[in-house]
């Protein structure tokens, strides 16, 4: 026989966590990196993996001990593999987003026509079928290469400047996680209404 406790943290576990817990968590990973001089962010872990191939004899810019990085490498795959076993196992292998009324209203105001408990974690936009399309070619080739340029440029993605470097009190995290904002309601107000 389970134990009720067992039973109770399993039904605990099955529901979206509540933000204040998922980031006081966020904050005591934060304050542990810190404490051993590490920095998190996902984007170096393409970096850290062309070095790992060799790309070290093709571009100075691979040429670094990667060995060191290993460790964020291993936050990715945790963040990858910890979200498959999340989705399938405990969340309950739905596809369907938990939000809030008001997003779902924001989101038929930006003409994606979906009702509360059915907005998909994956948009129709993002699959294999519209990227042979006009609109999915823009939004799935050109998005990627603007973020992708745009972490680069950056120093850096979303998760290392606004979570690892702010956390640390950079300035040029602060500046990027603005620009990033911006980047955002432009994309939201401006670009995405001509293409949908």
């Amino acid at each position: 026989m389970v134990p009720d406790f067992l039973i109770q943290f399993k039904e605990f576990i099955s529901q979206p966590w509540p933000w204040w817990v998922a980031g006081p968590m966020i904050a005591l990973i934060m304050f542990i990196l810190l404490f051993f001089g590490k920095e998190f962010g996902i984007s170096a872990n393409l970096r850290i993996m062309c070095a790992a191939d060799g790309a070290g004899e093709f571009s100075d810019f691979f040429k670094f001990d990667w060995q060191s990085q290993g460790w964020n490498l291993m936050v990715a795959l945790g963040a990858m593999f910890g979200g498959y076993i999340a989705s399938h196992y405990f969340l309950g292998g739905s596809d369907v987003a938990h939000v809030s009324a008001a997003t779902v209203e924001s989101l038929k105001q930006l003409g994606l026509n979906y009702e509360p408990g059915n907005v998909p974690l994956v948009p129709e936009f993002y699959s294999w079928e519209s990227l042979f399309t006009l609109r999915g070619l823009i939004i799935i080739v050109g998005g990627g290469f603007l973020v992708g340029f745009g972490a680069r440029y950056a120093g850096g993605c979303t998760s290392g400047h606004a979570i690892s470097g702010l956390s640390a009190l950079q300035l040029p995290s602060l500046i990027a996680v603005i620009g990033f904002f911006i980047g955002g309601l432009v994309m939201t107000h401006l670009i995405f209404p001509i293409l949908f």
